[in-house]
């Protein structure tokens, strides 16, 4: 009864008129850039930062716009990937499998508005999940030692490289870049400086919203930039949207599928770095492995090939909320951007947020409720509105994300430095992407990089050295395996999703 009681606490800090506000602009813009392909979740939030912060808002306020931005475009990421056939994000890759044969068979607003309702009961069910498995694991939290959280610290390492990539060699390369940066500054034991070659701004170390903003939001407008150049940023004309009311026989007969995608999400979202992107390819292949094993229907417009992929990537986002309240260790790359914001803001997350910091996390909570039926009332009487942002030309849209990025930024730092450096790692994003390798683990080693190296140092001064304490207890042995499972995997789970998408795409070439 406890939970409820904070719940119920947690309401009425989310119920305040701006709070109210807050979650409401938040889906509403959070939709429209899940919307357009290539923003997604990671970058749409990453955009909002300087401005929440520039508005001077509290933790709990910031948190709540931030969240729902993150709500909002996993909702909004269907929409180019039925229309276009061109995911909005990475989760959203599976819906094209059958959303888009549903939009050229002239069902296009049934197959959104199906997505929606499947993305609702998604969220919200992963919402509650939330509610009654963060406190818990906060209990197993107290368990852990310096030598556990280490590990812990791997284990998000070795699984945040994306479940999509085959190439894991860029995904380590990746986290070790980060883990370099995080390393300048002021050493925190020895007070000795490390990589700042005696230059001042450097002595505090990198602002990770800074290098946040500068990764996603500045290496997206360069990539636009190369694109626009070279004639290839072009917007896309997308198919009509037709009946917009959704097929109740059409929901009905989806609500199983929706269910078993929701749980195979949640599961997914809520080990650490796993994230939405299994969680969809989890639910898709699960139903068409249940239902569809000859291959008839899936691939060429089957409602229930909509309904999974959506209920699981949208439970897998609630899913990735868990260890990063209740450990500190972002579920996802887009939590892993909103673990810098609660950084940022001095609130600690891990086993002690929900007892120091109680009105922020179930404020947040209770937002996410008021969010997902926000999300619901808008994403399908809103559905044709919505669908026009593909239309907005990007030309239009980039030098806009510029423009939030730099006043942003300096009116958070007030320092020209600051803004410069932001530039730099905009362009250092801009050549990783070119050379695939992945963003989000650079963010994840900035972020955890002194956490993971003070852990390690107590845990050598409690064992005196002993190395063999990382591996001195059975929690730790089970997390060495979840980190060496997680490394390996992707690289077989990558391959089967790029062979499904190539093989859809080719199909779709030859008017199959």
């Amino acid at each position: 009864m406890e939970i409820f009681s904070l719940l119920g606490d947690g309401f009425a800090v989310a119920l305040t008129p701006q709070n109210l506000f807050l979650a409401l602009m938040g889906c509403f813009l959070g939709t429209l850039m899940g919307a357009l392909p290539g923003l997604g979740p990671a970058n749409g939030v990453a955009i909002l930062i300087p401005i929440a912060f520039s508005l001077g808002l509290g933790p709990t306020p910031s948190l709540i716009l931030l969240t729902s931005v993150y709500y909002g475009a996993m909702y909004g990421g269907r929409i180019s990937s039925i229309l276009l056939n061109i995911p909005g994000d990475e989760p959203a890759m599976m819906t094209c499998l059958d959303g888009y044969p549903m939009a050229r068979a002239g069902k296009a607003g049934e197959a959104l508005s199906l997505s929606g309702v499947a993305s609702f009961i998604g969220a919200f069910c992963a919402t509650c999940g939330l509610v009654l498995l963060a406190p818990q694991l906060v209990k197993i939290a107290l368990l852990f030692g310096p030598a556990e959280y280490f590990v812990l610290f791997t284990v998000a390492f070795a699984t945040l490289g994306g479940i999509t990539s085959t190439n894991q060699a860029k995904s380590a390369f990746a986290a070790a870049l980060g883990l370099g940066i995080a390393m300048i500054g002021s050493d925190s034991q020895t007070g000795s400086q490390r990589f700042t070659f005696d230059h001042i701004h450097l002595y505090d170390g990198i602002d990770f919203l800074i290098a946040i903003v500068g990764l996603f939001a500045l290496s997206e407008v360069f990539i636009f930039l190369e694109h626009h150049r070279s004639g290839t940023g072009n917007t896309v004309t997308a198919p009509k949207v037709g009946r917009i009311l959704p097929d109740f026989k059409m929901i009905k007969s989806c609500m199983p599928t929706i269910g078993r995608g929701t749980a195979l999400g949640f599961f997914a979202g809520v080990l650490p770095g796993a994230g939405a992107s299994l969680g969809s390819f989890l639910a898709y292949s699960l139903e068409k492995q249940s239902v569809d094993r000859d291959g008839k229907t899936f691939g060429k417009g089957d409602p229930r090939g909509v309904a999974a992929p959506e209920a699981g990537n949208n439970a897998a986002s609630g899913g990735a909320l868990v260890p990063m309240l209740a450990l500190g260790v972002p579920g996802s790359g887009t939590t892993a951007v909103l673990l810098a914001v609660l950084l940022q803001l001095n609130i600690t997350p891990g086993p002690l947020l929900f007892t120091k910091n109680p009105d922020v996390v179930w404020g947040l909570i209770a937002a996410l409720f008021i969010g997902n039926f926000m999300l619901l009332a808008m994403n399908i009487p809103l559905v044709g509105l919505f669908t026009r942002v593909l239309m907005v030309p990007t030309r239009i849209l980039m030098p806009v994300v510029a423009m939030i990025s730099f006043v942003g930024i300096y009116s958070i730092t007030g320092s020209t430095f600051d803004v410069m450096l932001m530039v730099g790692f905009g362009v250092a994003g801009w050549i990783l992407r070119k050379l695939d390798v992945p963003l989000v683990p650079v963010i994840l080693g900035i972020l955890l990089g002194n956490q993971m190296e003070v852990n390690l140092r107590r845990a050598m001064t409690i064992s005196d050295g002993d190395w063999s304490t990382l591996v001195g207890s059975p929690l730790a042995i089970t997390l060495w395996i979840i980190a060496i499972a997680g490394f390996v995997l992707p690289m077989f789970f990558g391959r089967r999703m790029k062979a499904r998408m190539d093989s859809s795409r080719h199909t779709d070439e030859n008017g199959g």
